[in-house]
């Protein structure tokens, strides 16, 4: 028999988890309910993925935006905080930036652009040949972006995501600076406490976090980077 289906994904609605509950036998309970009411065979090489935020809730394993707050001040000093590259979304990134925001006095939040890494476009490549823009080079402020572009909605939920996470900051009590930008580099003309995602080299990043400060959270011995690439995340 040939093979004309590829991958199948099906979605299967669980009942509410909470703190405490054993997460193993509930998704087994409901896998098994959804297969038995659907008339689905379950087949060798059949993967069932839960989401993270399941496995956190029933563990209790989870940060409040008090606890990110508390932690981002005491590792940055809690002054000018850059925020590089966040995904655009209300329920995978907000609470972050909440917590990062009310750790500090300032953040400048750095919006790669036309698109974030997952393909959340704020604007169209076909906009910024138009307007005459290298997104590669410009470094757009929030003037200039709101300027050429205007109030950019997104077409499925609605939301202005600059408008959006700018809001958040400033609830958070922090000032805020958006910035339009795909070179991570840039940030450093703006602060030299950075918020952003390590792929691998923790490691040295830890060491370097250990290292002592001063009174102005300024490291008391030289930090020499010895050579830099910059490459994009496959």
């Amino acid at each position: 028999m040939s093979r004309m289906f590829g991958t199948v994904v099906r979605g299967v609605r669980a009942p509410i988890f909470r703190e405490g509950d054993d997460v193993v036998k509930g998704t087994v309970d409901t896998v098994l309910k959804a297969l038995k009411e659907n008339s689905v065979e379950p087949h060798d090489k059949d993967v069932v993925a839960i989401t993270e935020s399941v496995v956190a809730r029933t563990q209790g394993n989870y940060a409040t935006v008090e606890q990110i707050a508390a932690d981002v001040k005491a590792r940055t000093g809690g002054k000018t905080v850059g925020v590089t590259f966040p995904i655009l979304s209300r329920n995978r990134f907000s609470v972050l930036l909440s917590g990062i925001a009310a750790g500090c006095e300032k953040v400048v939040l750095m919006l790669s652009y036309p698109s974030d890494e997952v393909g959340n476009h704020l604007i169209s490549m076909d906009r910024l040949d138009e307007k005459g823009i290298d997104p590669w080079t410009d470094v757009l402020s929030l003037e200039r972006f709101r300027a050429e572009f205007g109030s950019v909605i997104h077409p499925f939920t609605g939301v202005d995501y600059v408008e959006y996470y700018s809001g958040l900051i400033r609830e958070a009590g922090a000032e805020v600076e958006v910035i339009f930008a795909n070179r991570v580099q840039t940030i450093l003309d703006y602060t030299d406490t950075v918020f952003g995602q390590v792929y691998e080299g923790m490691d040295i990043v830890d060491t370097i976090a250990q290292t002592a400060v001063d009174e102005n959270q300024k490291p008391t011995a030289d930090i020499t980077i010895n050579s830099v690439s910059i490459e994009t995340y496959q």
